[in-house]
C-alpha cells in the first residue's frame, strides 16, 4: 500500500513546453512504467497531422504527462485554500496523468469508422486486468473505480473533475501549448503561469481571479485560432479522409470475403466489431502503418491506390463546397464519376470541420463542461463572456467548414476529349480558361 510514499529521490522529465515535469510520487512513477501507459508513446497526439506539419510527431505520452504537470502545479498553487480537500490530490495526478490512457491510433477517423469510444477502453484499462489497474489498487482498493468517475465526468466532487474537463482544464492548457510548440505556429501560446496564478477552487469548480481576465482571452484566442489554423487545417482533414477510407476499404473487403495477401490479423476483431481490451491495446500507429504498406502491393486497385497516397503523402485536393447548398451538382458529380470509372464512395468525399470531436468557447451549451467563472472583488461570480467583449464576439458562433475532396491526378488522366471529363472540371471550377 502506498498512498502518500514518496520516492527516495525525485524524478524529472525535461519537457520543450513545461521545462520540467517533476515525479514525486511513488504511485506515479509507477504508472508510467506500465505497459499501458508507455503504449501512449505509439499514439500520435496530432493524427495525420504531421502530413501538413512536419514536426507534430509527438505522442499522446508526451501530453498526459505535461497534463499531469499542470494539475500538480495548480494543486500546489491550491495549498492550504478553502474548499480545497487535499485528500483529493493523488486522485487528481493520477486522472490527468491516465485521462487519454483508452485512444486508440490515429484516434477520431479510427474511432468512427470503427464506431468505437476511447473514453470506454479508457474506463476499461482503468478497472480491468492490467498493470494501470495493479498499480492504482495498490493505494487501495476502490481507488480504480475513483480515477474512472473523474475520467468519466461522474466523480461527486465537481471540483476534482473541472481540473481535468471544463472550459479552461489542464487538458486544453497543455495541449494547446504542445501542439503550437510542434507545429511551429504562434497561436496557441497564453500566459499560463498567469492563469495557475488566478485560479481558485470554490465548491464545484475552478473559478478565476477577476485580475487574470486578460490572460484567459488570450487563452480563448489562441485557442479559437488553433482550431481553425491546426486542428481544421484542409490539409490534415485531406489525409484524414483517405485514412478513413482504407479503413472502411479494407473493412468492406473483408466482409465480402476478399483474400488478403497478407492476413490482417491485428483487424480481425474491429472488422467484426467484437474488440477485446488485449486486441485493442495490441493495435498502434506503428502496427497500422505497417499494414498500410502492406496493403499498397494487394490486388484491390482501390485500398492500394488509397495506401500509396496515405503512405507517400499524395493527398486529395479539395474546394470549398457546401452540400446544403449544392446538392444537384454534389448529385451530378456522383453519377460523373461513375461513369469515368472513379469510385465517388471513396473519390468524391465532403468534410465538415465543425463535425470534427473539437469545440471552442461556448458558455453554457456543451452540458458537462461549465462556463468560466470570474470571481469579483464582491465574491460575485461573474460569467467571462459577460464581462469580456473579446470573448462575446467569439462565444456561441457555430462556424462550419465544407470542403470537397477528390483525386485531382484521376481526373487529369483522363481523355481530353471526353466530354464527361470537361464536365467534372467545370462543376469543380477547374475548366481551362483560355
Amino acid at each position: 500500500m502506498y498512498k502518500d510514499e514518496q520516492l527516495e529521490e525525485e524524478k524529472v522529465f525535461k519537457d520543450p513546453v513545461h521545462r520540467y515535469i517533476h515525479v514525486k510520487d511513488r504511485v506515479i512513477w509507477d504508472l508510467i512504467g506500465t505497459a499501458e501507459f508507455q503504449r501512449l508513446r505509439r499514439i500520435k497526439q496530432l493524427g495525420t497531422s504531421f502530413l501538413t506539419f512536419h514536426g507534430a510527431e509527438h505522442s499522446r505520452f508526451n501530453h498526459s504527462l505535461g497534463v499531469y504537470e499542470i494539475v500538480r502545479r495548480i494543486l500546489f498553487n491550491f495549498e492550504g485554500r478553502k474548499h480545497w480537500n487535499k485528500e483529493e490530490r493523488l486522485l487528481c495526478l493520477c486522472a490527468a496523468l491516465l485521462h487519454d490512457l483508452g485512444h486508440g491510433p490515429f484516434s477520431h477517423s479510427f474511432e468512427k469508422v470503427f464506431k468505437l469510444d476511447h473514453e470506454a477502453f479508457t474506463r476499461q484499462i482503468v478497472l480491468g486486468h492490467t498493470e494501470i489497474n495493479y498499480v492504482l489498487r495498490q493505494v487501495e482498493e476502490g481507488f480504480p473505480q475513483k480515477v474512472a468517475d473523474v475520467i468519466n465526468k461522474t466523480y461527486e466532487d465537481k471540483l476534482v473533475v473541472s481540473l481535468i474537463s471544463s472550459q479552461i482544464d489542464a487538458d486544453r492548457m497543455d495541449y494547446l501549448q504542445r501542439d503550437a510548440y510542434f507545429t511551429g505556429v504562434s497561436y496557441g501560446h497564453f500566459d499560463m503561469e498567469r492563469i495557475l496564478r488566478v485560479m481558485r477552487p470554490i465548491e464545484d469548480q475552478v473559478v478565476i481571479k477577476h485580475t487574470g481576465m486578460h490572460a484567459v482571452e488570450d487563452y480563448i484566442m489562441s485557442r479559437y485560432q488553433m482550431y481553425w489554423q491546426v486542428y481544421f487545417h484542409p490539409v490534415s482533414r485531406s489525409a484524414e479522409v483517405i485514412l478513413s477510407k482504407i479503413l472502411h476499404r479494407a473493412k468492406h473487403l473483408y466482409q465480402q470475403g476478399y483474400q488478403f495477401s497478407l492476413q490482417p490479423t491485428h483487424f480481425l476483431s474491429f472488422f467484426s466489431g467484437n474488440v477485446s481490451l488485449e486486441e485493442y491495446l495490441r493495435l498502434d500507429e506503428s502496427v497500422v502503418l505497417y499494414y498500410f504498406q502492406m496493403w499498397i502491393d494487394e490486388s484491390d486497385e482501390i485500398l492500394s491506390d488509397l495506401c500509396v497516397r496515405f503512405t507517400n503523402r499524395k493527398l486529395l485536393k479539395y474546394i470549398e463546397f457546401n452540400p446544403n447548398l449544392q446538392m444537384s451538382e454534389w448529385m451530378e458529380l456522383y453519377q460523373l464519376f461513375k461513369q469515368v470509372g472513379i469510385d465517388p464512395e471513396y473519390y468524391l468525399v465532403v468534410d465538415s470541420s465543425s463535425d470534427l470531436p473539437y469545440d471552442f468557447y461556448r458558455p453554457g451549451e456543451e452540458g458537462e463542461r461549465l462556463p468560466i467563472y470570474l470571481f469579483m472583488p464582491n465574491q460575485e461570480l461573474k460569467e467571462l463572456s459577460r464581462q469580456s467583449d473579446i470573448v462575446e464576439s467569439i462565444s456561441g458562433k457555430k462556424r462550419t467548414d465544407h470542403k470537397l475532396y477528390f483525386p485531382m491526378d484521376f481526373i487529369e488522366a483522363l481523355p481530353d476529349d471526353q466530354l464527361e471529363k470537361n464536365k467534372i472540371k467545370t462543376i469543380l471550377g477547374l475548366a481551362d480558361t483560355e
